[in-house]
């Protein structure tokens, strides 16, 4: 392709930027878009402006390093270098396309890690290239790839990013014996799960969680009042919900009646949902974590031991110990464990795997 190169002759400066970028990269939050940084070099190496994603609606990481780099003459544009931990996007949604906001500014020479290959935002590294700009493709490609290996595999699979919200005891309980769960977690674990409810497009529980608990499935804010942006309550099962139900409080609720996670991520997505949290019950994680559809965990940890009831989650099919799920720590938007109060909450991820370590699937905004 005209003006593009694939795979870096690049300089050390280009390397230690990427790296940086990476690491912007991280401050971002998961879920309806992917962790992204960028950073732009002067002619000499040296970074003079940075950004990152800082979650959906908000200024790509791209556009967020020009805001900070201000005004330049189209001259000392052309020196600057702009490295980014995914090709820059074509597409005008909430924000506009970085690819023709870079070429607008000028600069001369794009970098970046990996390539968008999808309808929605792919295109930007050919934006660039026909407005003259040196692109190259691949510098830390494989990290790159690796931090958002679920989101791009959500993408690849047309479905939302799905987040999964555990709140349980010691013992790995959401209920005790006789059916009650409000609260094992305390006012700490409650506030910090409705930042995260906040963010998501739609909110999923099943019809035993409605007859049990009687949740709103709402984001509220610390102050306890409904967030401005509220996400579509989803009720997942083929019960009839009771009448009077808090869910159905208004339109801004849908019933699923199948038991199958896929299909129910088939139709969010059909409804433009990118991201999705599951919130109960544990019939509801079992299905989702057995398919491999959870793309990240959020597991809030009481101090105390109920010693019977509901366990958090079921049987998984693991008949032995190697066939066990494995996750691990996730730092992305924070430390992936704090303590909340008396409370730990634990920010997890699917250990990536060999296929997606080796993956040539890319990602898209």
């Amino acid at each position: 392709m005209s003006g593009q190169t694939v795979g870096p002759p690049t300089s050390r400066a280009e390397q230690e930027g990427m790296e940086l970028a990476l690491e912007l990269a991280c401050r971002g939050i998961r879920g309806a878009n992917p962790l992204v940084g960028a950073v732009i070099l002067d002619e000499t190496g040296r970074p003079v402006a940075s950004g990152w994603h800082r979650g959906a609606g908000t200024a790509h990481a791209e556009a967020a390093a020009l805001d900070e780099l201000g005004p330049v003459t189209s001259e000392q544009a052309s020196r600057l270098t702009m490295l980014a931990t995914l090709e820059p996007c074509s597409h005008r949604g909430r924000t506009g396309s970085c690819a023709e906001a870079i070429a607008a500014t000028g600069i001369g020479r794009v970098v970046h890690a990996a390539t968008d290959g999808t309808a929605r935002a792919g295109g930007g590294a050919e934006i660039l290239s026909r407005a003259g700009v040196d692109v190259v493709s691949g510098l830390l490609g494989a990290e790159a790839r690796l931090l958002n290996h679920r989101w791009i595999g959500a993408r690849a699979a047309d479905r939302p990013f799905t987040s999964l919200h555990l709140a349980q005891s010691l013992d790995g309980r959401i209920a005790a014996a006789d059916g009650t769960s409000q609260w094992i977690t305390g006012a700490g674990s409650r506030e910090h799960s409705h930042l995260i409810r906040a963010r998501s497009e739609a909110i999923i529980a099943g019809t035993g969680t409605i007859f049990a608990d009687d949740p709103r499935l709402t984001a509220r804010t610390p102050a306890g009042t409904a967030a401005p942006r509220q996400p579509l309550r989803v009720v997942m099962g083929h019960r009839e919900l009771p009448g009077g139900a808090a869910v159905a409080a208004d339109d801004h609720h849908v019933q699923l009646r199948t038991h199958d996670p896929a299909a129910v991520l088939a139709a969010l997505s059909a409804r433009g949902i990118d991201h999705a949290m599951i919130e109960g019950g544990a019939s509801i994680a079992t299905a989702f974590l057995a398919a491999d559809l959870v793309d990240e965990i959020w597991l809030y940890q009481a101090p105390i031991f109920l010693g019977a009831g509901r366990h958090a989650v079921g049987d998984l099919g693991v008949g032995t110990l190697a066939e066990a799920g494995h996750f691990r720590f996730d730092d992305a938007g924070g430390p992936a464990h704090q303590l909340l109060g008396s409370d730990v909450v634990l920010h997890l991820e699917p250990q990536p795997g060999p296929a997606d370590r080796a993956s040539e699937h890319e990602g898209t905004r």
